[in-house]
């Protein structure tokens, strides 16, 4: 799920901190975990606001956080240890060394890309003692997945992060 903050469909009804407050501890009375998206690619003057929105999230409970930008998933390895990291498939790891590499960087689970095929996706989990987590569906990801250039520039659900060059 995301919040109103840093995920990568900011256009849709996403929830805020009193809301997710009472998400996670309903879901914890049920035994379900909580996995929030921090799937932006962050500006340096973003990155403190991340990661204080982090502090928050962590403070009231999420069991994880699925992280695109690697200079915030430094930062939370370093400052807060305890909170699982997820690889977003936003950063599509396409083999068995860039899992390796997420690893190194603190991720316990990576979100491989779609494109690999079952033989790829079984060979990196054979060589890994990384969660391996694979979208089994299609998707609006035109291009490469993860990259969701096609979908945000034609329906506007993706944060853009870039300028539209006007000067030809």
């Amino acid at each position: 799920m995301g919040g109103k903050l840093f995920n990568a469909r900011a256009n849709a009804s996403n929830f805020d901190l009193n809301e997710l407050k009472r998400i996670v501890e309903y879901a914890h009375l049920r035994n379900v975990k909580i996995h929030l998206t921090l799937n932006t690619l962050l500006t340096d003057e973003e990155l403190p606001l991340a990661y204080e929105f982090a502090c928050e999230i962590y403070k009231i409970g999420i069991d994880a956080v699925i992280i695109q930008d690697l200079g915030l998933a430094k930062i939370l390895h370093e400052n807060l240890p305890n909170l699982p990291l997820h690889a977003s498939t936003q950063l599509s790891t396409h083999n068995l060394e860039g899992v390796k590499k997420l690893s190194e960087l603190g991720f316990s689970r990576v979100v491989l890309a779609r494109e690999l095929s079952i033989e790829e996706i079984k060979y990196i989990c054979d060589n890994t003692d990384v969660e391996i987590e694979i979208f089994s569906h299609g998707a609006q990801c035109v291009c490469y997945s993860g990259e969701c250039l096609m979908s945000s520039m034609i329906g506007d659900r993706s944060r853009k992060p870039w300028k539209v060059c006007t000067a030809m």
